[in-house]
């Protein structure tokens, strides 16, 4: 389950100024079972946020647009590509508004403050409406929830949209013997927090108590609150992490606002840390710790006579510290446990996300071929269906090629509006959990839209043979049909090194070239056979024979080393006039060849083969591969040869013509781990887990590199 979460505008997400809400998405991520697949939005100048998953949005300021308006529209533009199940935002009621037309996605809405103070949710008609469009709100207290309904009169609402979800810290252990004689203020240095009622009191008991000392953490550049005295230390603004150690030391703590507080981080903390902590009955303020002693009367009288009461009593001191911290229990993994447990409500994916062994309704929609009568009927498409089947999913195949071909009329000249059709009629019939796309470039967005409106859980993924290097053939026309649907995909899988491209794709992983135990059914290294050396190559795969005036570098090499080993027997198709062979022809033509040159078009990139290898190593022909696509991190040359470059080719070619003994053995065991580790089963097994987000249960040989 994919989750986006949306900071209020210009919430410094980062450890320099970082607030109440980054602090909480911080720490509440970090320690939520979804954390992988959360991502973090905002608009920031730092540079370091806290979370690897962060994404910045920079804004255009417009002159006749909101901020608000703008930022949301920005956000909802880079949350396509992620395309999340839930959307949670933190703050800022107004914002939802600006969300009318998302479909398919939960939204939660967290109160950090008194909704009654905000845009958005100070009136009756804003409240209504925000649980009317939410599917759910949080509060940072009882005392919020109660404040967003007044006016409203409505019992069901509150349990089945609503939920207090209070803020957090972590909990570590107190050595309650080293506490120091201090005393804290943490917080904005001004009237509202009763800074002014601390500042009087404290002077007093330093006076009296010499032996005692204080710190203040905090700032306030509007209100100027001054207070001088040797015991006491003014730490100014700090950050989190060192506000937290401080508090070990503090004996302590005092919480004096004004104003009503929505919850009070500060308490908080304190209690967390063995404080004795002393608070004002403000808002949510009492909701911090059970154990705080509350202020009966808010003035500096009566917060000085607490705190003398507290030093002269060190039992009390001490039995109040240790049953804050004691009865504390609102660290991170219980406040994320509340968060997760709320999110699992919206989970009504199917179960498949907590069962690796449930049988799948897989839609599988790639060129199957079916109008060439079989002549490709050996293609990778038809292997990871074979896998998809042989897992024992219910797998319905799609060619959407032949689909177009055949439905080509006066009204719909190319096709494209059948196919749509098709496509979105057999989803409505079968209703698929998992719809996989190979090659389906005519599949247009507007179709994967409205399939994922339909079901939100639909899962989209698609695999790619291509090549994808930028200097490989096609470069600018592969890369673009590779991220064309890519908002509406969740997962991509190459056969290429997703970490060697340029073109950096979301959510992309490297499969190999899959054999088929039905199709790659020969054995090679246990023939007589009559030629040392197979090559076969094809621009020509629709219209079956090979075009005129067109060459590529592959030739060339093959044609170069063909001249420098006149006495090696070569047998090659789909160059030099040779036409190319498909089918049974293909089959019957390497059966009777001891040795095969996997070469690929463009430059070697790593991991990247064409489909000809899963052919080659798979029946058993002695493989040779060039070194630079690092295919060694999977095999030894004790189960494929790698040259780096046509003398090392001519070199090892000699050398095992004539020692076929050694070259048979390696063919052997390159066909033998090929099949054990990049079979189609496995493969298509390892795109279902990484589209469901699974872990395989057998051993993925490509991702331990």
């Amino acid at each position: 389950m994919k989750i986006s979460i949306l900071l209020p505008y210009k919430e410094n997400f980062s450890s320099k100024y970082a607030g109440a809400v980054s602090l909480f998405v911080k720490d509440t991520s970090l320690n939520s079972k979804y954390k992988r697949s959360i991502y973090v939005y905002g608009n920031m100048s730092y540079s370091k946020p806290f979370l690897k998953n962060y994404i910045n949005i920079k804004l255009d300021k417009k002159i006749l647009q909101s901020n608000s308006k703008n930022y949301v529209s920005k956000f909802l533009e880079q949350e396509k590509i992620n395309n999340s199940d839930i959307i949670e935002i933190h703050n800022r009621p107004n914002y939802i508004r600006h969300l009318e037309n998302i479909k398919n996605k939960k939204i939660i809405l967290y109160f950090h403050n008194d909704p009654l103070t905000m845009n958005g949710s100070k009136k009756i008609t804003d409240r209504l409406y925000l649980l009317n469009n939410i599917d759910k709100i949080l509060f940072n207290s009882k005392w919020s929830q109660k404040r967003f309904f007044i006016g409203i009169d409505n019992e069901n609402l509150l349990k089945q949209k609503t939920s207090v979800c209070y803020q957090s810290t972590s909990k570590v252990k107190v050595n309650f013997s080293k506490k120091k004689k201090l005393i804290s203020f943490v917080g904005k240095l001004n009237r509202a927090k009763g800074y002014d009622l601390f500042g009087d009191a404290i002077i007093k008991i330093l006076n009296k108590y010499s032996y005692w000392k204080s710190i203040v953490i905090g700032d306030e550049p509007r209100e100027k609150i001054n207070f001088q005295h040797k015991n006491l230390k003014i730490l100014g603004f700090t950050s989190h992490e060192n506000v937290l150690r401080r508090l070990k030391d503090v004996s302590i703590s005092v919480v004096c606002s004004r104003w009503e507080e929505p919850f009070g981080r500060t308490s908080l903390e304190a209690a967390s840390r063995g404080s004795a902590v002393i608070i004002s009955k403000k808002g949510g303020l009492p909701e911090t710790s059970k154990s705080a002693i509350l202020l009966k009367e808010l003035s500096s009288k009566n917060i000085y006579n607490v705190i003398e009461n507290l030093i002269l009593n060190p039992k009390k001191l001490k039995h109040c510290q240790k049953l804050n911290y004691k009865n504390f229990k609102f660290d991170h993994k219980y406040i994320s446990k509340i968060i997760d447990d709320i999110r699992d409500q919206f989970q009504n994916i199917n179960l498949f996300n907590i069962n690796a062994e449930r049988k799948l309704k897989i839609m599988h929609i790639t060129n199957f071929n079916e109008r060439f009568n079989g002549r490709l009927h050996y293609n990778t498409g038809r292997r990871i269906n074979n896998g998809f089947i042989r897992l024992g999913h219910n797998v319905l195949s799609i060619s959407d090629r032949d689909i177009i071909h055949n439905n080509k009329s006066l009204t719909d000249l190319n096709g494209l509006n059948n196919l749509q059709k098709k496509i979105l009629d057999t989803y409505d019939n079968f209703k698929p959990d998992l719809i996989v796309l190979g090659h389906a470039d005519k599949v247009s967005s507007l179709t994967l839209e409205k399939m994922k409106n339909l079901d939100k859980n639909l899962k989209i993924s698609q695999w790619f043979l291509d090549p994808l290097s930028r200097h490989g053939p096609d470069h600018a026309n592969n890369s673009k049909r590779i991220i064309d649907k890519i908002e509406f995909l969740d997962k991509t899988f190459l056969t290429t090194d997703p970490n060697s491209l340029s073109l950096k794709i979301p959510n992309s992983y490297f499969i190999p070239n899959p054999c088929d135990r039905s199709f790659e059914v020969l054995e090679n290294y246990k023939n007589k056979c009559d030629f040392d050396v197979f090559f076969a190559m094809s621009h020509g795969v629709h219209r079956g024979e090979l075009k005129k005036g067109k060459i590529d570098n592959r030739e060339i090499f093959i044609n170069k080393l063909i001249k420098k080993n006149l006495d090696i027997r070569f047998d090659v198709y789909g160059m030099n006039n040779v036409q190319p062979i498909w089918g049974e022809q293909f089959l019957k033509k390497i059966s009777n060849c001891y040795m095969g040159i996997n070469l690929s078009r463009g430059k070697p990139i790593k991991y990247y083969s064409s489909d000809r290898i899963a052919q080659l190593i798979g029946n058993g022909l002695l493989t040779f591969i060039d070194k630079k696509t690092f295919l060694s991190d999977f095999f030894s040359n004790k189960e494929m040869i790698f040259y780096k470059d046509i003398d090392d080719l001519s070199y090892k070619i000699n050398k095992y013509k004539k020692d076929t003994k050694i070259g048979k053995k390696i063919a052997r065991l390159g066909k033998k781990k090929y099949f054990k580790y990049f079979n189609s089963s496995i493969v298509s097994d390892y795109m279902i887990c990484k589209t469901f987000d699974l872990k395989p249960e057998k051993k993925i040989l490509w991702e331990s590199k």
